[in-house]
């Protein structure tokens, strides 16, 4: 179930975290490696991820209201 856009639950899914949808990658490792001082570039590239999904995985950790 999608609960922010680009970001959904599943309970089969890394336990019901919150992830990218479409993938299992949870929002919690990508707010992480950017916290650690990755570069959204090499988030991209490690996670096979796009610009758009971190922005994404930032506003719902963020907890911005659309």
């Amino acid at each position: 179930m999608e609960i922010f856009p680009g970001i959904s639950m599943d309970p089969g899914i890394r336990f019901g975290k919150p992830c990218l949808t479409g993938t299992r990658i949870d929002v919690a490792t990508v707010v992480g490696a950017l916290a650690a001082g990755d570069s959204i570039e090499a988030v991209q590239d490690a996670y096979a991820i796009t610009r758009e999904q971190i922005l994404a995985a930032l506003g719902y950790a963020r907890g911005e209201v659309l």
